[in-house]
């Protein structure tokens, strides 16, 4: 069997969230993917802690729910900011001509 070069690259983390262990595959260092697994069982206990009924997908669900829209909201922000250094900029050169 002949494994590609990008597959070798591959690492390989288990995880916990939401008191299960998932093994996770993928290019991001150790470290980030610990993180990124740690928000995500945070934002379910969070959520759990309201909605204590949940069962795992309604769980899983409203917790990708929420953070899609934290996410929308941190994206048109950054658009926002880019736009006014970009407008920023116009005006500085405008004014050294």
């Amino acid at each position: 069997m002949d494994v590609s070069q990008s597959d070798q690259e591959k690492k390989r983390i288990t995880v916990e969230i939401n008191k299960r262990s998932y093994t996770i595959v993928g290019h991001e260092e150790p470290h980030h993917i610990r993180m990124v697994s740690s928000l995500v069982d945070q934002k379910m206990r969070e959520i759990h802690e309201t909605n204590p009924s949940l069962d795992t997908a309604k769980l899983a669900v409203l917790t990708a729910v929420n953070t899609m829209n934290e996410y929308i909201k941190l994206k048109e922000e950054c658009t926002e900011l880019m736009n006014y250094i970009e407008k920023k900029e116009e005006e500085d050169e405008k004014k050294n001509d």
